[in-house]
């Protein structure tokens, strides 16, 4: 004996793997972008001290 999905439950199973899909794809590209937006602190420059407020 032989299980089958119907019709409606593939559809309702793709649909729900694509949504999963894309929501991946914008969290990855949310990251990716957060990450290239953090610039690096340059390197106190040696003998002077930091200014503070």
């Amino acid at each position: 004996m032989t299980n089958k999905i119907s019709g409606k439950a593939a559809l309702a199973a793709g649909a729900i793997g694509s949504a999963a899909i894309a929501a991946a794809v914008l969290y990855v590209n949310k990251r990716k972008k957060k990450a290239e937006g953090t610039p690096e602190v340059p390197p106190i420059p040696s003998g002077e001290k930091p200014e503070t407020d």
